[in-house]
């Protein structure tokens, strides 16, 4: 029998105010600690006389940072909730910031990428992840969808306003007032808006995380879970070039990337639909399915222009869906008992296959003689990824995974475990 995760967390309206908080902290920490550096970072090159691959490394090392720490915060997350992890997150950020923007040398530049990182792995998605599908219980995946929707647009909001502080500021400037944004809105509103109970879960102690962590679905998880994310964000990093070679010009590839950013939204408005009328094992392997056919026809059709465009909103589709996939990837197989530490434990490797996911595909380009060949390599790359998600599910769950929830059992599911009006 797979753990029951019954959690009585609160009211209604307590579950609302973390959302909001939430939502409203993942914008401004997303924004500031990674979208503001790639708007600043031609600016900092040509004012330092670094190298931009000198400069991208240190920011490459955050991301890796952030997953390696991520599995002690995962523990703790489990046993304390989120409330102190986040708000010493946003305070850790604060003066890494400002050693950041102080920087005279790239070693102390890089060793504040390093410091962020740490902040990272306390206030971005995985322990927002974790107190929603604590504290949500059976509707986890409306407030993980709302989450995502929210914080899709951190770059929307704060990519313009970078580039507005930048032209009056310079870079230094900016993280400077960048900075004292976070310190003034995040670090209170973990603080005091992330104060509700943390709920103890009524379980059978049947999937101790060691075990699971050891377990074959859980490796095939993990390598599936980045190969797929390998793909997915080397197609991001390397859209622009791959349809400035198919003939679109620099400005038009940029709308063509941002109008990927809208199927995000579009692919996660969709994904409680298709989580109600779907097993795990068919939704994941779906998806990652999807993600690899619209990647490789980026890389084989040569135009015209419309059509790589609707490419590009199909791909960000896929990856908006993504997301979603990954954030419940724990709790549709082994329930939310330990979701932290086990959810710390698959970023890690997904983390680093996304950091370096950028470099390889400018790299496989080179090799391969441009960017069509890499689309059709990172296509076959998702298809394995999807294929091995079907191996993922644990024979406990097999049952579950294999035959999609009616209504009916939701519906009784969530009625015993939520606690929303």
């Amino acid at each position: 029998m797979r753990a029951d995760t019954t959690a009585r967390p609160g009211t209604g309206a307590g579950l609302r105010r973390v959302l909001i908080v939430l939502c409203s902290t993942e914008i401004i920490s997303w924004g500031i600690l990674y979208y503001a550096f790639p708007v600043l970072l031609p600016t900092i090159s040509a004012q330092t006389g670094w190298s931009l691959a000198a400069i991208t490394a240190g920011f490459s090392a955050s991301q890796i940072v952030a997953g390696l720490v991520g599995v002690p915060v995962g523990k703790l997350l489990d046993r304390r909730g989120p409330r102190a992890i986040m708000t010493t997150g946003s305070i850790v950020a604060v003066p890494a910031l400002i050693m950041l923007e102080t920087a005279q040398s790239l070693v102390w530049f890089t060793i504040a990428w390093l410091l962020i990182g740490v902040a990272m792995a306390g206030v971005f998605y995985a322990p927002a992840f974790a107190a929603l599908t604590r504290w949500y219980g059976a509707r986890r995946v409306s407030a993980l969808t709302a989450l995502t929707l929210v914080a899709g647009l951190a770059s929307t909001v704060f990519a313009p306003l970078t580039a507005v502080l930048n032209t009056h500021l310079d870079w230094r400037g900016t993280y400077l007032v960048l900075a004292g944004i976070l310190a003034v809105t995040t670090v209170p509103l973990h603080l005091f808006g992330l104060r509700l109970p943390w709920p103890e879960i009524e379980h059978e102690a049947e999937h101790h995380p060691s075990a699971v962590a050891r377990s074959r679905p859980f490796i095939v998880l993990t390598i599936s879970m980045s190969l797929a994310a390998f793909s997915v964000y080397a197609v991001v990093v390397n859209l622009v070039p791959l349809l400035t070679e198919r003939g679109m010009s620099t400005s038009a590839a940029a709308v063509a990337l941002g109008l990927g950013g809208v199927g995000q939204v579009l692919g996660r408005l969709g994904y409680a639909r298709l989580a109600a009328r779907t097993s795990v094992r068919t939704r994941t392997a779906l998806v990652l399915l999807a993600s690899a056919v619209v990647t490789t026809l980026l890389g084989v059709i040569p135009g015209p222009a419309l059509l790589l465009i609707a490419g590009s909103v199909l791909a960000g589709v896929a990856r908006g869906i993504f997301t979603l996939v990954q954030a419940t990837a724990i709790t549709d197989r082994w329930g939310a008992v330990h979701y932290g530490q086990l959810s710390g434990l698959l970023a890690v490797p997904v983390m680093l296959t996304a950091a370096i996911a950028p470099w390889a595909g400018s790299a496989m380009a080179a090799w391969l003689g441009g960017y069509p060949a890499v689309f059709v390599v990172l296509g076959v790359i998702g298809v394995l990824a999807a294929v091995l998600s079907t191996a993922s599910v644990p024979r406990q769950s097999s049952s579950s995974a294999t035959r999609p929830r009616t209504r009916r059992s939701m519906s009784s599911r969530i009625g015993r475990t939520d606690s929303m009006p």
